[in-house]
């Protein structure tokens, strides 16, 4: 694994922990020498993961819809900003440069970024795995839900198991990094 995506809100949260961890994301993420692919803004968790992995010396690739430039939220500073046209073309252009997927708290555009990879792999577009980071239960409601689409039988058990959910982010990175390896070309 070179790349990896993450998926976080562009909200610092309620609590300080949430900013702690987006911090702790971006520096673990540019110490194990993988360029960090998010959604370029400045503001939030998302600012928080990129100036992380950016003080600790790490490759950061943002991808912003124009829109969103405009509201002046784009990363000044990033190794590289991309700029495109919709929300559709950003996802896109994350899942061609990322070799894996990973999601912290966020609101509905996070959820939105999840399932879309998530569904992306379940369709047999790409083979990239993807993690959930179920910080402090703030998925919780979210994990059982999945659990019981597979209960009542609208998600096979094959495809749920692919989404790799964990409660500490080196033991999920470590995760995502064996699962990248074991995954075919696509």
């Amino acid at each position: 694994m070179r790349s990896i995506c993450v998926f976080c809100g562009s909200s610092p949260g309620n609590r300080p922990e949430y900013l702690d961890l987006a911090r702790e994301t971006g520096r673990l993420i540019a110490e194990r020498q993988l360029t960090l692919v998010y959604g370029g803004g400045k503001v939030g968790l998302m600012g928080a993961l990129a100036d992380a992995a950016l003080a600790a010396g790490g490759r950061v690739i943002g991808i912003i819809p124009q829109m969103l430039l405009d509201r002046e939220v784009g990363h000044p500073g990033l190794t590289e900003l991309r700029v495109v046209s919709s929300l559709s073309e950003r996802k896109f252009v994350m899942g061609v440069l990322s070799d894996a997927f990973l999601s912290l708290p966020g609101g509905i555009g996070t959820l939105d970024e999840l399932f879309e990879a998530w569904s992306w792999f379940q369709l047999g577009l790409h083979k990239k795995p993807s993690g959930l980071l179920n910080f402090q239960g703030y998925y919780d409601q979210l994990v059982q839900f999945l659990d019981l689409a597979v209960s009542e039988g609208f998600q096979r058990p094959r495809h749920r198991a692919a989404l790799l959910v964990g409660t500490e982010i080196e033991s999920l990175l470590d995760q995502l990094m064996a699962a990248s390896k074991d995954a075919p070309a696509t």
